[in-house]
């Protein structure tokens, strides 16, 4: 399965590298985009379900990696619900050959 990493930055400017089992990101994710917060948990939840499904589907049980990151990105998102405008920007994708962007 190609697995891949997308950054983010959070409200508050702080980054977050986040993974994914699954190229699904790029379905649901645009580098150079920002999503209103519930947008882009919706987003989160959606991409990172369906990337867990494809690895049960594959290996006969949901990539515990991609829930993981899940249940992060909630955590961190409950610091930012009460600001309506409150927004997550998704800054690159990173495959497995690529470094991390500065």
């Amino acid at each position: 399965m190609p697995e891949m990493r997308f950054l983010i930055a959070w409200p508050d400017g702080a980054r977050e590298t986040c993974y994914s089992p699954s190229l699904v990101v790029t379905e649901h994710l645009a580098p150079g985009e920002t999503y209103p917060l519930p947008d882009f948990m919706a987003r989160a939840r959606t991409m990172l379900r369906i990337a867990s499904d494809r690895v049960e589907a594959k290996y006969g049980r949901p990539c515990s990696l991609a829930l993981g990151q899940l249940a992060r990105l909630e955590q961190a998102a409950s610091r930012f619900r009460d600001d309506p405008q409150a927004e997550v920007a998704c800054l690159a994708f990173i495959l497995p050959d690529q470094g991390i962007p500065s």
